[in-house]
Formats: structure tokens, sequence, C-alpha cells
């Protein structure tokens, strides 16, 4: 799986892309809003890029490296999540037993925020998992404060629906019919 926009390539992770993501990881900003939080270790992040290259390999689709094409500098990671609705645990497709939804993903270095890299790569991950995985929705789970997120998924066409919580309060729970 990979894919091209004006300005990015979004191409699987691999295990060279350990310096960028921990760095991402790492940023008390960066990750305010994903899961807990909380900032990641170097190896909290080997073990999550791990899950993501092995998810990728195994269901054919995940979050992929987003890249600038002008210079090839690792910007951030994009792609699709699966969940599990009912107690709202990340899984992979062959893993799920009983109901599943997907989301649209995306995390990028505090860097590269404000430069439209975010709604330029979920649009592309959008189109791409309509036209290919025969969805009849994608979600989007985002903290009511953040705003920048939010503008993303209205970007994308996703309404808020509902709620979901991870134990760490309370999401939007935004979604797209297709």
């Amino acid at each position: 799986m990979q894919l091209e926009t004006e300005r990015l390539v979004l191409r699987p992770l691999t295990p060279d892309d350990l310096d960028d993501m921990a760095r991402f990881l790492a940023d008390p900003e960066t990750m305010r809003f994903i899961g807990a939080g909380g900032i990641r270790t170097r190896e909290q992040a080997q073990a999550t890029l791990e899950w993501m290259i092995a998810t990728l390999e195994q269901q054919g689709f995940g979050q992929l490296a987003a890249e600038r094409k002008e210079d090839g500098v690792l910007v951030g990671r994009t792609g699709l999540n699966v969940w599990n609705p009912v107690d709202w645990t990340i899984t992979r497709v062959d893993e799920a037993s009983g109901p599943m939804e997907i989301e649209i993903a995306y995390l990028f270095g505090r860097a590269h925020w404000g430069h439209g890299y975010a709604t330029e790569a979920a649009s592309a991950i959008r189109d791409w998992a309509l036209a290919n995985l025969e969805l009849e929705r994608l979600i989007a789970l985002i903290y009511p404060d953040n705003t920048r997120s939010i503008r993303v998924a209205e970007k994308l066409g996703m309404q808020p629906e509902g709620e979901a919580d991870f134990g760490t309060g309370p999401l939007t729970l935004y979604a797209l019919q297709a």
C-alpha cells in the first residue's frame, strides 16, 4: 500500500522511521490528544512502530508514513485503525471478534502543523479506503478540545455522531457514511 498526494508520499513504515517516530511520540504537545495523552519512551515508540508495520503486513491496510515529496522528510503518519466499539480496544481485522469500526487516524510532528498535511493525507486515506475496502462508514475519535483534528474531520465530510470513552474522558465520534 502506497499513496501519493500533491505534496506527500504515504508509504509503509519501516524500522528506519524509528528516530522520527520516537521524536514525535516524545513531544508532550504532539501527544496531548493521543491515547491517554502521555509521551512515549523510545522503547514504547519502537513497540508501536513494530505493531504498525506488522498490522499493515497482516491486514493489507493500517498506518503509513507521511513523507514530504520535496525533501523526503517524514512529517508524520496516517492511516486506518480497527477498533472494537464494545470496549474501544484497538485490534486487527483478523483478530476481531464482533463489531468493528474503522478509524482514519493521523499524527504529525508539531514542526509540521499548520501546513495542511493532515487533511491532505487523511483525504487520500479516506478515498483509498472507500474505493478498496467496501466500507459503509469511517470514523474519527477526537477529544472535544482538539480543534485542529475536528477541522480535519469536518473537511473529510465527517459529522459528530456520539461519544466514546477510553477511560481518559469522552471523545467525540465523528463518522462519514459511505
